[in-house]
Formats: structure tokens, C-alpha cells, sequence
């Protein structure tokens, strides 16, 4: 069983930055597959980015993010990154940590069987 406690959200205006942390109990974090998800209020979970349990950590983003959103992973730490700069109103959400032993890049929210509680984000303009 593995469980992920997500941290670091909060307001931020339009064009800012935080990063969110997502720490993973167990002994086995470098073999999952990481991703970060968010969900708007009235709208469904949507996927926004992972990274690879591969050797060199491959990364994906959702077309919305890509360019300004980076995840990255410290295996010694068990914890996963979400550096968020450029911010917009239509980024706020609750973001949610996702984690799971399908090897490669994983999109999709039902390949992930762990899941955070998730932390809100709020971007004002």
C-alpha cells in the first residue's frame, strides 16, 4: 500500500508560481509512475502531467501546461514535484497526486491505483 500526502498549494496571482510536493510512503517509490491531475469545480479530473518510473525519469505534460509547468522526482526523498510558473485563472483547481506500477508514461486516472487527498490551487487575475 502506498499513500501520498500532497503540499504546497495555495492563492497566487496570474502570472505567478508555486510548487506543489507530493510525498509517497513505501520502499518501492522509484518503481511508480508519478502524475499529477486537477479538477475544476463542475468539471471533470483532467490529467496534467507524469514522469516515468524509467531510468532518467521521462516526463509528459497535458498540452495545456507544457512550457510552463515541470514535474520531477526525487527518489532518495520519495517525493514528487510540480513547479507551476505562469499562472492563469483557468489553472485553478484541486491537484491531486496520482502513483502507480504501470511502467512508462501513464495518462490516463484509472492506470493510477493511489491517489492523494489532493490541495487546491487558486490563481486570481
Amino acid at each position: 500500500q502506498v499513500q501520498l500526502v500532497e503540499s504546497g498549494g495555495g492563492l497566487v496571482q496570474a502570472g505567478g508560481s508555486l510548487r506543489l510536493s507530493c510525498a509517497a510512503s513505501g520502499r518501492t517509490f522509484s518503481s511508480y509512475a508519478m502524475g499529477w491531475f486537477r479538477q475544476a469545480p463542475g468539471k471533470e479530473r483532467e490529467f496534467v502531467a507524469t514522469i516515468s518510473n524509467w531510468k532518467g525519469g521521462s516526463t509528459y505534460y497535458a498540452d495545456s501546461v507544457k512550457g510552463r509547468f515541470t514535474i520531477s522526482r526525487d527518489n532518495a526523498r520519495n517525493t514528487v514535484y510540480l513547479q507551476m510558473n505562469s499562472l492563469k485563472p483557468e489553472d485553478t483547481a484541486v491537484y491531486y497526486c496520482a502513483g502507480g506500477i504501470a511502467p512508462g508514461i501513464v495518462v490516463t486516472a484509472t492506470a493510477y491505483p493511489y491517489w492523494g487527498q489532493g490541495t487546491q490551487v487558486t490563481v486570481s487575475s
